[in-house]
């Protein structure tokens, strides 16, 4: 399948005269057997490519199993570069793509606006008048049989006039409302109170969304059950995080007595994780194994993460191309978040990659492994140093975690079958 793209790179959206918008909207072509498939609009806050953090991995893989079901038009927010691989496989997968930048200064005022108005500071950002014409103009020749936003933030597209009477859904992954209340729990000031007043406003809009919408999907039961318990029960539908099983296939190098973390480092929950870890934990591991490494690995490291270099065995090796050699050479992946919503991919790609992993149980909470058996679970410093001790020594104990770790991947984390119960719901299979 090939795209039209409807990109808006030159300028910044509201630099452009509203009537050119049309000039680029143009046709695209279908493969043979795919011009009967129903249309569905999938609009998403990032570029959904690469698939290398968080939620643009799930956006991925959810606009893979849409395009596997139908003809899919593609809007989606660009806040940085957009490759020619990247403009590649959105056409391979979609119909249409509309690529809209996001960046700049306008996008600040714009919360600041939501915030004065009643909403949200995320809905505020990701509302983009561009993206709005270009959903407009899509609806009207487009006939879409479906609707799907990847976050809250994104609903007010879906609310207008526009798309009145398409079936609408949204997979808000983990419930936004109740991250901003944990991170308001680490924080003091004018922050906490940011923090506290997000979570109000986005649990006004979450709390909206069952009397307007189709369904509306979570990660993991536990955020379902989150969900749930302010809306209705069966409000949420449990549609789970896969993991790449071929791209995160098991390898064997030669492994080092290192500790790896992977995550954005610009990240609330792995800033305070890398942080937590390498002042609480760190010391005495490095005491017991002088020749250990604790290793973070991750784009854009925080200030406070680049400043743990001046703790001896400590290295912020930042950007990477690909994060598998350093969890493959490393003797443990370890996950010590203290924060932590839904699905963490860090951990599912360690295991299947069948390499152990020492996590805290706000990253397991989410999952069905069972301690001891697939990983280790630590919480306390003491209970961290033991079992990092562990995989420093015991590399048989490693070796048999990580193949147990593999088994349950391979069972539990496929992408087609986690996100089935959702995908059928936005495009069944007679549909």
């Amino acid at each position: 399948m090939t795209a039209a793209h409807d990109q808006l790179t030159n300028d910044p959206p509201l630099t452009k005269d509203r009537t050119q918008l049309s000039s680029l909207v143009s046709g695209g072509s279908l493969e043979i057997g795919q011009s009967r498939a129903p249309r569905v609009l999938y609009l998403t806050h990032r570029v959904p490519f690469p698939p290398d953090k968080g939620d643009r991995i799930r956006n991925y893989h959810m606009l893979r199993g849409l395009a596997a079901r139908g003809r899919v038009w593609l809007g989606c927010l660009a806040d940085e570069p957009v490759s020619a691989e990247t403009r590649s496989e959105l056409d391979r997968l979609c119909e249409r793509v509309a690529i809209v930048p996001a960046a700049g200064t306008r996008k600040w005022l714009r919360a600041g606006w939501s915030v004065l108005s009643g909403g949200s500071i995320s809905e505020g950002i990701f509302r983009e008048p561009a993206l709005f014409d270009v959903v407009r103009g899509w609806a009207k020749e487009a006939g879409f049989a479906a609707a799907v936003v990847s976050a809250s933030s994104l609903a007010p597209y879906l609310a207008g006039d526009a798309l009145a009477g398409v079936l609408r859904f949204v997979d808000l992954m983990d419930v936004d409302s109740q991250k901003w209340l944990d991170f308001a729990t680490t924080v003091r000031g004018p922050k906490r109170w940011v923090y506290r007043l997000e979570a109000r406003r986005v649990r006004k809009l979450e709390r909206t969304l069952p009397t307007w919408t189709a369904a509306r999907a979570v990660v993991s039961r536990a955020e379902a059950d989150v969900y749930d318990s302010f809306t209705a029960p069966g409000a949420a539908t449990v549609a789970s995080n896969g993991v790449d099983l071929d791209y995160f296939a098991p390898r064997v190098v030669p492994v080092e007595p290192a500790l790896a973390f992977v995550g954005a480092m610009d990240y609330l929950p792995n800033i305070d994780g890398a942080v937590w870890f390498a002042r609480s934990v760190w010391p005495e591991l490095r005491a017991k194994h002088p020749e250990a490494e604790f290793r973070i690995v991750g784009r854009s490291p925080a200030p406070e993460v680049r400043r743990l270099v001046e703790l001896p065995g400590v290295k912020v090796v930042g950007t990477v191309p690909d994060v598998r050699p350093f969890v493959l050479g490393a003797a443990a992946a370890v996950v010590p978040l203290r924060l932590a919503r839904g699905i963490q991919n860090k951990v599912l790609e360690a295991l299947a990659l069948a390499r152990p992993v020492v996590a805290a149980p706000p990253a397991l909470a989410a999952l069905g492994t069972t301690p001891g058996e697939h990983l280790l679970r630590a919480e306390s410093p003491a209970e961290w140093v033991g079992a990092c001790s562990t995989l420093l020594t015991d590399h048989a104990r490693g070796t048999a975690l990580g193949a147990a770790g593999r088994r349950y991947v391979e069972a539990n984390h496929r992408w087609a079958t986690c996100l089935d119960p959702f995908l059928s719901r936005v495009v069944p299979h007679d549909g």
